[in-house]
């Protein structure tokens, strides 16, 4: 097997993937130099976390211990938060595939779903966190205050989080460390456009606390020599995230491997890698 690498998140549910899913798990985690050991399909509402055990399930017998799911509502789709849709979260949470709750978080930047609701439904995942004792996964955008205040009332019962596909300021990036969150880098800081303030940052996240992910099939790097024609970000070019990410930090591609592999295997419980 390849590096090893774990990706943290993975929109493996979108119609993007529907055509050719198997290719894409293939290039990932099959061949003698695939990059990846495991990835982690994201859930972003009740259907899409249901889809996402689904796949697990569904490759189970293909890709052995190498898929798994988070379980949640993203903040955009916050407003269908409710009594009914937590108690169906929760069950979904229990199935053995789900190794985090979210997407969850805040998102002030375009509030498809209002404040209030998106505040309501954060609180009930990590309500639903502590009772399964799974880690977070984290979105958050132009919220990171009120994220932090959340955060910091109930740090010591929620679990381990990572605040995924982080593109924040260095206020935003210390506050987090302070409140011991990992932090999930993706293709955002191939950007030579919007990726400066990340690419100036990163190397200040101390390594045990760094996870990489595509965020797949969105945000393709652009550092890519021979970028796809669809411009369809896969999970096989998380290896340009690490290796982009390597030319910002003092330590190896391989250091960065290992290291990123570890702590996500950590953070969500994951079983050891059998390459």
């Amino acid at each position: 097997m390849g590096h090893g690498l774990v990706d943290i998140g993975v929109n493996l549910t979108s119609s993007r993937f529907d055509n050719d899913r198997d290719a894409v798990l293939a290039r990932a985690l099959k061949t003698d130099h695939a990059p990846l050991s495991a990835l982690i399909i994201t859930g972003t509402s009740i259907e899409e976390s249901r889809t996402a055990i689904d796949l697990c399930e569904y490759y189970a017998e293909e890709h052995p211990q190498q898929l798994f799911a988070t379980a949640g509502i993203h903040p955009h789709q916050a407003s269908q938060f409710d009594a009914d849709s937590a108690s169906e979260l929760r069950a979904i949470a229990r199935h053995p595939c789900v190794v985090a709750i979210g997407e969850t978080g805040l998102d002030f930047n375009r509030n498809f779903s209002p404040p209030a609701a998106q505040e309501r439904s954060f609180m009930g995942h990590l309500e639903i966190a502590c009772e399964v004792a799974l880690p977070l996964f984290l979105h958050e955008r132009d919220a990171a205050k009120r994220q932090m205040d959340i955060l910091q009332q109930h740090r010591d019962q929620i679990p381990q989080a990572v605040i995924h596909c982080f593109t924040g300021d260095k206020k935003a990036l210390y506050g987090y460390l302070d409140l011991d969150l990992y932090i999930g880098i993706t293709g955002w800081l191939c950007d030579e456009r919007r990726g400066l303030e990340l690419q100036r940052l990163v190397k200040e996240i101390p390594l045990n606390r760094l996870l990489i992910e595509t965020d797949a099939p969105y945000l393709l790097p652009r550092s890519l020599a021979d970028k796809p024609n669809d411009r369809r970000c896969e999970p096989h070019h998380l290896s340009e995230v690490l290796r982009t990410l390597a030319t910002h930090r003092s330590e190896s591609e391989a250091q960065l491997a290992t290291a990123t592999a570890a702590n996500s295997r950590q953070l969500f419980m994951l079983p050891a890698a059998h390459d």
